[in-house]
């Protein structure tokens, strides 16, 4: 081969090289704990309170063994985890395994969090204090909830494993309705302000990171 064939032999495998090494050639890796087949919705500014989208008319619902889960809208969170408990029996435990408390604003404050007895059981999160509350009641309810993780896939469902007490996650999913066959529902609550029965919220959990 002729010197200027070989040039243009190593010009175009130098070409490839690159194509393949950068970003053009080759899909993102994902992030921790993420599922490369579920829609991520509208993501939260670090440190602000929870963003809930409109769900795009063009999203399907998720189909799962146990239940169809129909979404309602678009979920992000930044927040800090105030307690975490696990279950395995219960016709919610077919789709969510684990509940995760979550925090923000001031919820996720030591001087604020030491002066609260935090609890769950029940698929419910309770929370105590002595003499007087470290906030005002009524923004502990906005600014803390109780919800239930429904893992989109076993990368997910690992990431969730790993996470504990005290640490700040980022979750990005939906806000869903599940539905079988049998007519079973559980219905996700689509507000920061509410307590009690129906306040929790049920999250279709597409990417789960510790921060």
């Amino acid at each position: 081969m002729s010197l200027r064939g070989w040039l243009v032999l190593l010009a175009v495998v130098g070409a490839i090289g690159w194509w393949t090494a950068s970003p053009h050639g080759a899909a993102p890796a994902a992030a921790e704990g993420a599922s490369n087949r579920c829609q991520l919705p509208p993501s939260v500014a670090s440190g602000n309170e929870p963003l809930q989208t409109s769900a795009p008319s063009s999203l399907a619902p998720f189909r799962l063994q146990a239940a169809t889960l129909t979404p309602l809208a678009g979920f992000s969170v930044d927040a800090r985890v105030l307690g975490r408990e696990d279950y395995r029996s219960g016709r919610e435990a077919e789709l969510s395994p684990t509940d995760l408390a979550l925090g923000w604003g001031r919820m996720r404050d030591d001087a604020v969090l030491s002066q609260l007895s935090i609890s769950q059981g029940g698929r419910f999160y309770r929370y105590r204090w002595e003499n007087a509350p470290p906030l005002p009641p009524e923004e502990i309810v906005r600014s803390s909830a109780n919800m239930h993780m429904i893992p989109a896939d076993d990368a997910v469902a690992a990431a969730l494993k790993s996470v504990h007490e005290g640490e700040r996650v980022r979750i990005d999913g939906w806000l869903v309705e599940a539905q079988a066959p049998d007519g079973w529902k559980w219905r996700s609550s689509t507000t920061r302000s509410d307590s009690g029965g129906g306040a929790c919220e049920v999250v279709y959990v597409c990417s789960i990171k510790r921060m």
